[in-house]
């Protein structure tokens, strides 16, 4: 009986050998690419390549073995690979009573937390008060008018502030800048800033353009029934209108100026049904009104005033905006996407109803129309509307829809389209990056590489960044694309030639490209990965979004929360409860830290299990 344990014993103990050596010989094979990383990831990318080769293989039998003999079962060496083999064969020398030689290691266990928390304050900044995660919000252009609010959410537990250049411009950008360092002078607290190149989005192009018009409706029950009047803001063109205005019309200023409170307002709206506005508050720039039933008005309305006190009682509506109208897409109906930058329409009929042209619209990427194949699926308004290339050629493609709601699914201009299954290859910066990527460089912590794809779009990053003279930034790499995280142990070493460097797990994104059913799985994968890489990671999207929005949150984004706590950094979107989403962020991730770190259960003592004896 002793003879077979001890032959079971030099079993294991072989294939652990196998394992270290199969892990050296990856990172002998990738030492070219070693001799390029930034001293501070050389051990690092050493470990991240040891643990690629540890991950080549099912060792799930070996884990049951070992877990029966009451050793680790490697279920926690994804930051000291070598470390953990050498320990468990050691322990295994010691029953078997052979000799335990002691090999190279690329670090040790101790410094395996070291490295973590020294890349993660050099990315993130300092560790917070009373919790290890940090916590990063998504500002809107509106914060520039309330540095009361950023001053909240700093002192609320915000450590990191991020900005998007696909919105707004370098005006509100650098406003929002200066707010948060102002904040950060008041409050004591220091707050990185991220800032989000656009990077290669592919969206629908523009909508062709409506009428000039504004459809106003009031207040409804459910039964139809109006409840509430709808308010209209009456003023010159450009007049700041007060809050919780349901429509603005812009109207002659002099013509207004005479109007008086209770002033009746007449009109023909377009159906030519008569309708009433009643003038409730008289305004410095403009007057309030209520209008009671739905009406539809058009640049050049006429509006006559029924007062003695306005001398010229006639005026007319002035320039409205144009309606955009959503394409309707259903079941089994065809939209053709087309390379030039033509405005989307609406399906064409003939007069029996059978359509003559269908739905087209443009998408910003001409590139992806030499990269696509037909059978291949696609993806609109994340996930919302489903469907399949059926025709491609050098200029359209033909998408049959497969999936979309009863009634039809709407499309607007400036939506995500997503290839899960296409191996689209832009490489480079876009000219709006290179732009941006200059103010970033001067006011900005920390650059988030959106829609990263391939090592190339990496470099051309860290290349470009040599040029502005500004390689200290930090660098992250945001994962939404099925794409990117095939290729994530080559990103993750491309981006360790600069520290400091992480990742952004964007969920949004990644969940249509990958499957929803595998979005848990995916980002298990790529949290054991940044681990093995000692990189900072960030958990994006949907965190206490409807807390955020709302005001409560659902019980399944209190799990997901608590689950995020195994990041570095969690990242909340914008919405007016902000500051109750941070602060119930913050305690939650107090919390879950006393119970894990990382994927390690920290077996504190538990209320419940204090029974009375």
């Amino acid at each position: 009986m002793a003879k077979q344990q001890k032959t079971d014993y030099n079993h294991l103990i072989e294939q652990l050998e196998q394992l270290y050596d199969q892990a050296v010989a990856l990172e002998k094979k990738f030492a070219p690419t070693l001799e390029k990383v930034a001293p501070e990831f050389k051990k690092s990318a050493k470990n991240l390549l040891h643990y690629l080769a540890l991950r080549q293989h099912d060792i799930r039998d070996l884990q049951a073995a070992l877990a029966e003999l009451g050793l680790s079962s490697l279920g926690r060496a994804e930051g000291h690979v070598l470390a953990s083999l050498q320990a468990v064969r050691k322990q295994l020398c010691y029953l078997s009573v052979c000799e335990a030689a002691l090999k190279h290691l690329a670090l040790s266990f101790n410094e395996n937390r070291k490295l973590l928390t020294r890349n993660k304050e050099a990315l993130l900044g300092p560790k917070p008060k009373k919790r290890n995660t940090s916590i990063m919000v998504t500002l809107a252009a509106d914060i520039v008018e309330s540095y009361e609010l950023i001053l909240r959410m700093l002192k609320a537990g915000m450590n990191c502030a991020r900005i998007n250049c696909a919105h707004d411009n370098e005006k509100v950008w650098l406003k929002m800048v200066q707010l948060i360092r102002q904040a950060e002078k008041e409050t004591g607290t220091q707050c990185q800033i991220l800032i989000d190149l656009m990077g290669p989005k592919l969206r629908t192009g523009p909508l062709k353009e409506g009428p000039k018009m504004r459809a106003i409706h009031p207040v409804q029950n459910d039964i139809g029934q109006i409840t509430e009047a709808a308010k209209v803001w009456l003023a010159a063109a450009g007049a700041e209108p007060p809050k919780n205005m349901d429509a603005v019309l812009p109207v002659d200023g002099e013509w207004v100026a005479q109007l008086q409170e209770k002033d009746k307002i007449n009109f023909t709206d377009t159906r030519g049904r008569k309708r009433t506005f009643t003038v409730i508050r008289k305004e410095d720039n403009g007057c309030v009104a209520h209008l009671f039933k739905t009406s539809y008005l058009i640049t050049g309305t006429k509006l006559k005033a029924k007062s003695k006190a306005v001398p010229d009682r006639v005026t007319e509506v002035g320039e409205l905006p144009a309606v955009f109208s959503p394409l309707i897409l259903k079941n089994d109906s065809l939209l053709v996407l087309t390379k030039e930058q033509i405005p989307g329409e609406p399906a064409k009929y003939d007069e029996t109803g059978h359509i003559v042209e269908p739905a087209h619209i443009a998408c910003t990427l001409p590139e992806i129309f030499s990269q696509v194949k037909e059978g291949q699926p696609i993806l609109f308004n994340d996930g919302k509307i489903s469907g399949v290339i059926e025709e491609v050629s050098k200029e359209k493609l033909l998408v049959k829809i497969t999936s979309a709601s009863e009634t039809g699914s709407k499309l607007r201009a400036d939506q995500g389209i997503n290839l899960p299954e296409s191996h689209i290859q832009i490489k480079g910066l876009t000219e709006k990056d290179k732009k941006d990527l200059r103010f970033i460089a001067r006011h900005a912590d920390i650059v988030n590489l959106s829609f990263v794809n391939h090592v190339e779009n990496v470099e051309a990053l860290q290349q470009e960044l040599k040029k502005l003279k500004a390689q200290k930034l930090g660098v992250m790499l945001k994962i939404e694309t099925k794409e990117g995280f095939r290729n994530l142990p080559l990103l993750l070493l491309s981006a360790m030639k600069c520290y400091p460097a992480g990742i952004m797990i964007a969920r949004g994104d990644l969940a249509v490209e990958c499957g929803w059913e595998r979005l848990a799985e995916v980002q298990e994968e790529i949290l054991w990965l940044c681990e093995a890489a000692h990189m900072p990671v960030v958990w994006a999207t949907q965190v206490l979004e409807t807390l955020a929005k709302k005001g409560r949150p659902s019980r399944a984004e209190i799990t997901d929360a608590a689950m995020a706590q195994r990041a570095d950094c969690v990242m909340l979107n914008k919405g007016p409860h902000v500051i109750k989403a941070i602060e119930m962020l913050h305690d939650i991730l107090v919390r879950m830290q006393e119970h894990q770190n990382k994927k390690t259960s920290m077996l504190r003592s538990l209320h419940v299990s204090e029974l009375q004896v």
